[in-house]
C-alpha cells in the first residue's frame, strides 16, 4: 500500500511533524503518548458514534454489527492511514440509500464485495493524485444529493417510528404512509416521541446545570432514555438483534450483472469520496477556527483518500458498511478539543470494546428509538443554510434537481440530472451577454456586460456598425473573457473604424484599466505631445507602479498606407547610459505632470464616487497601519485595501518611540493616540521588511556614540531591537519554521516584535486592549519574494508565518 502514497502525503507527514498539534516533534520518544484533549474527545465521539452506526445499519437493511465494524474501522485504518487529523469516519448517513439499495438488490455478501470493490478504486485514484477534482463538483450538487438522501431516509424511518416496515422506495414509502397511520403501534410511536424530543430539547437546557449536561452527547441521552423508560415501562417492542459474531456474514464473491455491479461500484466510490474529501475541508475551517487555534495542518486529499480507500477494503472484507467521512462525529471531535488523529483511533478501539463487551446492553435498545435517532439525523441533511447559500448563487434549480432526482430516481441518477443541469446553467450564463449602444456629448459608447464568446459576436458586429465612420467611440468590456472570435471581430472594426478617421478607446471598466490582453486592443490618443497610445504601447496595469512611461515608437516608413498597428521598440526597458535620462521617462517636474495627468483621465472617474462619499462621511479606518517609508512597501497593494480603509503611519524604520522616550517625537504618539481613541481602529499593525536600510544602519552603529544628526537621534529609538537581538536569553523570531539569512532580516524581524512591546506601553492601545477593542499584528514583508508573513506565537515561539491565498480562502 504504501508504495503508491501520493507525493503529497510525505509533505504531510513532515507538515505534521513540524507542527506540534498533529504528531509529536522530532527528536523526542516515538512510545505513544495520548494527550488528554485527544482521550476526552475519543469519549465524546464514541458516545455518538455507537447509537448513530446501529441506527445507519438498522436503516440500510444490513445487520446491525455491520454498523460497529465500519465504525471501528473508519477509527483505526482511516484515522491512521488518513490525510485528515481531526476528521472522523464511519458508517455515513449520505450512503444510507446506496447501500440499501445495494442490499435490496443484490444480498448483503455482494454488497461487501461492492464495497471492497469502491475500496480499490479509491485507492486508485489516490495513486492518480486526483483528489481535488472531486472539489470540483458544484456544491449545490452536492448539497442536493444531501439533501434528497436525507429526506429518504427520514420517509422510510418513519415507518419504523410508527411500528411499521419501511419499503424500498420514497415513493411506495409515501403511498404506503396513510395505512401506516391507520395501524400505528403505540408504544413504538412513544419511544420514537420521547426520543425526538430529547434529541430537540437536551441542546437547549438553560443555565449552569444544563451547560454541565449539555456535555453529554444528545443522541446517547435520546436513546438511553427511551430504553430505560421502555423497560421501566415494560413495552414489547423490537429490539437490538447482535447475533453472535460467529455467524457475522463476510464479504462474497460478486454475483450479479456485470455492469449493474459497476455502476454500484461507482455510485459508492463517487459518494464516499466526495463526502470524505468535502467533509476534509469543513473539518480544516472548524479546526482553524477555534479560538486559540495554533497554525492548523491543512488536510492532504490525496493522503485522505488513500486512508478512506484501505478503510472500505478492510470494513468490506471484514463484513461492514461503507466508510465515509461523518460530518456529526467529525464536528463533535473538533469542538471537544481534539488535537491529533490520536482521538479518532481511540474511538475506534472503544468501538471495539462495545462491540464485544456491551452486547447485552445494546440488545435493549427500541429499534424505534434508533429509527426516530436516524430519522432526525435525516431531516438534517435538509439544510436551510445550504438553501439560503444556493439561492444567494441562483443555483436553487441545480439544487432542486439533484435532490429529487436521489428522491425519486436513486442517488447516481439524481447526481447525474443535478451535472446535467449545472452545466445547462453555466451555458446560460455564458451565452446572456448584454450589449448597448448610445451616443452621449458625439462620443458613441459600446457597452458589454458579460463574457464576449463567439454566440455574442452577431450582436456585437451588429452594435459596433450603429457607430458612424470617423466618429470617436468607446468600447467599454464588463467581463473577465473573450473568445478569439470576438477578439478578431473586435480588432477588424477598430482597424477599419481608425483608418477611416475615426478613434477607438476599450476599456475595462470593471479593472479600471485598458485591457491589455491581447495585446493591440489599447488604444489612447496622444495628450499635449506625449506618446500616445493607439497601438504603440503594450503596458500592463501595473507597470505604472514601476514607475513606467511608454515611449513613442520609431516613425515607420512612410509608405503611402496607413501603417499597421506598431509596438514599442524591444530596447525600451534597457537601462540608460550615466548621465542620460532613461528612455520613457520625463525628467523631474515632467513626470510628475504626466503622472498626475494619467490619474485624472483613467483613474480619477473610477474612484471619483468613492471618493466622495469617504468626503461626505469622513474617514472611518479599521486599521492603524505602523510601517517603513520605504518605496517598495506599498501598503495597500500588500493588504488589498483601498481609500479609507488604512490610517497608514510610515517613518524610517517602523519605529514606535516609547511613551516619555524623548521629546520631539511625538507624531508617531499622536498618530497612535488619534487612531486608537478618535478612529477606534480595531487593530494596529507593525510591518517590517527585508532589506530595511535603517535596520542595516543600526547594526553598523556603534554602541555609546553621539547622535549629532536628525536620522542618527531617531534610529535611538531602535537600540532595544538592537539589545533584543543580543541578548542571548531572549529566543530569536524564525521565518517560516527557518532561520533568517543573515543578521539584518534577524534584526527585521526582531524590531516588528520589539515595536509591538513598544504599542502596548502607549496608554491608549492598553486600555483598548484591556477592553478587548483592539487587537496587535507583527508582518514582515519579504520584498524580493513579495511574500508576506504573518507573525504567530507558537509554543514559546515567535514565528513568521506565510501568508497564503489558499489558507485565507478557506
Amino acid at each position: 500500500m504504501s508504495a503508491c502514497l501520493p507525493a503529497g502525503a510525505t509533505e504531510s507527514a513532515h507538515t505534521e511533524r513540524a507542527h506540534p498539534p498533529h504528531s509529536p516533534p522530532p527528536g523526542r520518544s516515538r512510545r505513544f503518548r495520548v494527550a488528554g484533549a485527544d482521550l476526552s474527545a475519543a469519549v465524546a465521539v464514541f458516545l455518538i458514534a455507537l447509537p448513530l452506526s446501529l441506527g445507519i445499519a438498522l436503516a440500510t437493511g444490513a445487520p446491525l454489527q455491520a454498523g460497529l465494524v465500519a465504525a471501528a474501522v473508519g477509527g483505526l485504518v482511516a484515522g491512521r492511514l488518513g490525510g485528515s487529523p481531526l476528521q472522523v469516519s464511519g458508517p455515513a448517513a449520505g450512503l444510507t440509500v446506496v447501500t440499501a439499495d445495494l442490499i435490496h438488490q443484490y444480498g448483503w455478501r455482494t454488497t461487501c464485495a461492492v464495497t471492497v470493490l469502491a475500496g480499490l478504486a479509491q485507492l486508485g485514484l489516490a495513486c492518480l493524485r486526483v483528489a481535488r477534482a472531486a472539489l470540483a463538483v458544484s456544491p449545490a450538487i452536492v448539497h442536493g444529493m444531501l439533501a434528497g438522501i436525507g429526506v429518504t431516509i427520514a420517509v422510510a424511518q418513519a415507518h419504523i417510528v410508527l411500528g411499521g416496515e419501511p419499503q424500498s422506495s420514497v415513493p411506495d414509502n409515501l403511498r404506503a404512509l396513510p395505512a401506516q397511520l391507520a395501524r400505528l403501534d403505540p408504544a413504538a410511536l412513544a419511544v420514537s416521541v420521547l426520543t425526538l424530543a430529547v434529541l430537540l430539547l437536551w441542546p437547549r437546557m438553560p443555565g449552569r446545570a444544563g451547560h454541565l449536561l449539555r456535555r453529554m452527547p444528545a443522541a446517547l441521552v435520546a436513546v438511553a432514555g427511551a430504553t430505560a423508560v421502555a423497560a421501566a415501562a415494560g413495552l414489547v417492542l423490537p429490539v437490538v438483534d447482535l447475533p453472535s459474531w460467529h455467524s457475522h456474514a463476510l464479504a462474497g464473491l460478486p454475483d450479479g450483472p456485470v455492469l449493474g455491479l459497476v455502476a454500484a461500484v461507482l455510485t459508492t466510490t463517487l459518494v464516499c469520496s466526495v463526502q470524505s474529501l468535502l467533509g476534509a475541508t469543513a473539518v480544516d475551517k472548524l479546526a482553524a477556527a477555534r479560538p486559540g487555534a495554533p497554525s492548523p495542518v491543512r488536510s492532504d486529499l490525496d493522503r485522505e483518500l488513500l486512508g478512506q480507500g484501505a478503510a472500505n477494503v478492510v470494513s468490506g472484507t471484514l463484513g461492514g458498511l461503507p466508510v465515509a467521512g461523518v460530518a456529526v462525529r467529525s464536528t463533535a471531535n473538533v469542538h471537544a478539543g481534539a488535537i491529533s488523529r490520536n482521538a479518532t483511533i481511540i474511538h475506534g478501539v472503544l468501538v471495539v470494546a462495545a462491540a464485544l463487551v456491551l452486547v447485552p446492553l445494546l440488545e435493549l435498545i427500541p429499534l424505534a428509538a434508533l429509527a426516530a435517532l436516524v430519522m432526525a439525523v435525516g431531516l438534517r441533511m435538509v439544510s436551510l443554510h445550504h438553501i439560503r447559500t444556493v439561492t444567494r448563487h441562483r443555483e436553487v434549480l441545480v439544487y432542486a434537481v439533484t435532490a429529487l432526482g436521489v428522491i425519486s430516481l436513486g442517488v447516481l441518477e439524481g447526481v447525474a440530472l443535478g451535472i446535467a443541469v449545472a452545466v445547462g446553467v453555466a451555458l446560460h450564463r455564458l451565452t446572456r451577454t448584454r450589449i448597448t449602444h448610445e451616443e452621449e456629448s458625439g462620443v458613441h459608447h459600446v457597452h458589454v456586460r458579460g463574457q464576449l464568446t463567439f454566440l455574442a459576436v452577431p450582436r456585437l458586429s451588429r452594435a459596433l456598425h450603429l457607430v458612424p465612420q470617423g466618429t470617436d467611440a468607446v468600447v467599454s468590456l464588463n467581463g473577465s473573457f473573450m473568445d478569439h472570435a470576438a477578439y478578431e471581430t473586435l480588432q477588424d472594426w477598430q482597424n477599419t473604424h481608425t483608418a477611416r478617421g475615426g478613434t477607438v478607446e476599450i476599456t475595462g471598466r470593471r479593472s479600471g484599466v485598458r485591457i491589455a490582453e491581447p495585446g493591440a486592443l489599447s488604444t489612447e490618443p496622444a495628450h499635449d505631445g506625449e506618446p500616445g497610445t493607439t497601438g504603440d504601447c503594450r503596458c500592463r496595469p501595473w507597470t505604472a507602479w514601476r514607475n513606467h512611461q511608454c515611449e513613442r515608437p520609431s516613425p515607420a516608413p512612410d509608405t503611402g498606407d496607413r501603417p499597421d498597428t506598431t509596438r514599442m521598440s524591444a530596447d525600451a526597458h534597457r537601462p540608460a547610459d550615466p548621465g542620460t535620462p532613461a528612455r520613457g521617462h520625463a525628467p523631474g517636474g515632467r513626470q510628475l505632470v504626466r503622472g498626475l495627468s494619467t490619474f485624472q483621465r483613467r483613474t480619477a472617474p473610477l474612484v471619483r464616487g468613492e471618493l466622495a462619499r469617504l468626503a461626505r462621511e469622513g474617514q472611518q479606518p479599521s486599521q492603524l497601519f505602523l510601517t517603513c517609508a520605504d518605496s517598495r512597501v506599498v501598503t495597500s497593494m500588500i493588504t488589498s485595501s483601498g481609500p479609507g480603509d488604512l490610517f497608514v503611519v510610515r517613518n524610517v524604520g517602523n519605529l514606535v518611540p516609547p511613551p516619555g522616550a524623548e521629546r520631539g517625537d511625538d507624531s508617531v504618539a499622536a498618530a497612535i493616540e488619534y487612531a486608537v481613541d478618535v478612529l477606534a481602529v480595531r487593530s494596529i499593525t507593525v510591518c517590517g521588511h527585508s532589506g530595511c536600510g535603517a535596520m542595516q544602519a543600526l547594526l553598523g552603529s556603534r554602541p555609546g556614540s553621539p547622535a549629532v544628526t536628525p536620522l542618527g537621534r531617531w534610529l535611538r529609538h531602535g537600540g532595544p531591537s538592537l539589545e533584543r537581538l543580543r541578548d542571548p536569553g531572549t529566543p530569536a523570531p524564525r521565518l517560516a519554521g527557518r532561520a533568517p539569512a543573515d543578521d539584518v532580516e534577524q534584526l527585521c524581524l526582531t524590531n516588528v516584535v520589539q515595536q509591538l512591546e513598544h504599542l502596548r506601553a502607549h496608554e491608549s492601545v492598553a486600555r483598548a486592549l484591556e477592553k478587548g477593542t483592539l487587537e496587535l499584528h507583527g508582518v514582515y514583508f519579504h520584498v524580493g519574494e513579495a511574500q508576506a508573513y504573518l507573525l504567530a506565537e507558537q509554543e514559546e515561539e515567535r514565528v513568521f508565518d506565510r501568508v497564503r491565498e489558499v489558507d485565507l480562502a478557506v
